[in-house]
């Protein structure tokens, strides 16, 4: 992504390319969208710089700075009175929290944030917070919860007309539903997410639909099968540049290989994915896939 061109420019095609998975890109877009709104003095577009910011080293694995860059949005949008952006950056904040381990307090901040989101009538919002809020609970094993949770999350999405969102809260439901035991459901919601993926041009998307195929092969009993879906999607996200998603991949992995009977391959993975959870402060994951591989 070239550094040419207004601040609102750049601020636009790192929103796209942060859509699109091109997450090195965005970072580098936003980062001089941040710069020429602060040079100018522009605090709207330095606060909506800075959450996007947020987002993308989020997903790059650095919460801390993403913390940082949703706290200091926040408090712009605060001084701005404006209560669309303080709902975005308080609903990043919340999965920050939930990343490290403090679901609780991400739950409380969310239900907030839903409704703001509400009184505004944003509905891309609300299905992306009710999304957020059933992966919690899906991670608690509140499934009860987490199915209504996930259902709100698709019924928002379609009624937005967000075809990005809607397959983000697909593969949520797809993920719930392997969780849950409903392989063949779980297999139709895959088929859906990725065609929305690829509709979108979600290359994020699309890693994370291979990768939860490799679970539903680990859930069949197809272990070989499991292991090398899980290989491939963890090379497909590791050149995207997501760490939380390649850690995940690479559990899938060691609960493949371990399954199969293969335990210095298993080990070798568990090892992996715990220290790049352990690298995001991801304390939660690390909790739910150590369970999960003690039952593989």
């Amino acid at each position: 992504m070239s550094d040419t061109g207004s601040a609102e420019e750049l601020l636009l095609a790192a929103t796209a390319a942060t859509r699109r998975g091109e997450l090195v890109a965005a970072e580098s877009g936003a980062s001089a969208a941040y710069e020429r709104f602060r040079a100018a003095g522009n605090l709207d577009g330095r606060m909506r710089a800075l959450n996007l910011l947020g987002v993308i080293r989020f997903e790059r694995g650095a919460p801390a700075e993403a913390e940082g860059a949703f706290a200091e949005a926040l408090e712009l949008a605060r001084q701005l009175r404006d209560t669309l952006m303080a709902a975005r950056a308080s609903n990043n904040l919340a999965s920050v929290f939930h990343l490290q381990g403090q679901p609780h307090i991400a739950l409380g901040l969310y239900r907030q944030v839903l409704l703001d989101y509400q009184r505004l009538g944003d509905r891309r919002g609300t299905a992306e917070t009710w999304h957020n809020i059933g992966i919690v609970h899906r991670q608690l094993r509140d499934w009860n919860e987490a199915d209504a949770a996930t259902a709100e999350s698709l019924r928002h999405a379609d009624l937005a007309g967000d075809r990005g969102m809607l397959g983000i809260a697909m593969a949520g439901k797809a993920e719930l539903d392997l969780d849950r035991g409903d392989l063949a459901l779980a297999l139709q919601e895959l088929e859906r997410a990725a065609e929305l993926a690829r509709e979108t041009g979600d290359e994020v998307g699309a890693a994370q639909v291979a990768m939860l195929r490799a679970v539903a092969q680990l859930k069949g009993g197809d272990f070989a099968r499991a292991f090398a879906t899980a290989d491939s999607a963890r090379a497909q996200i590791r050149e995207l540049g997501v760490p939380l998603l390649e850690a995940e991949a690479t559990g899938v992995a060691a609960r493949a290989a371990r399954a199969m009977g293969d335990d210095a391959e298993a080990e070798r993975n568990r090892t992996q994915a715990i220290e790049l959870f352990t690298r995001l402060g991801a304390a939660g994951f690390i909790q739910r896939f150590e369970a999960d591989y003690g039952e593989a």
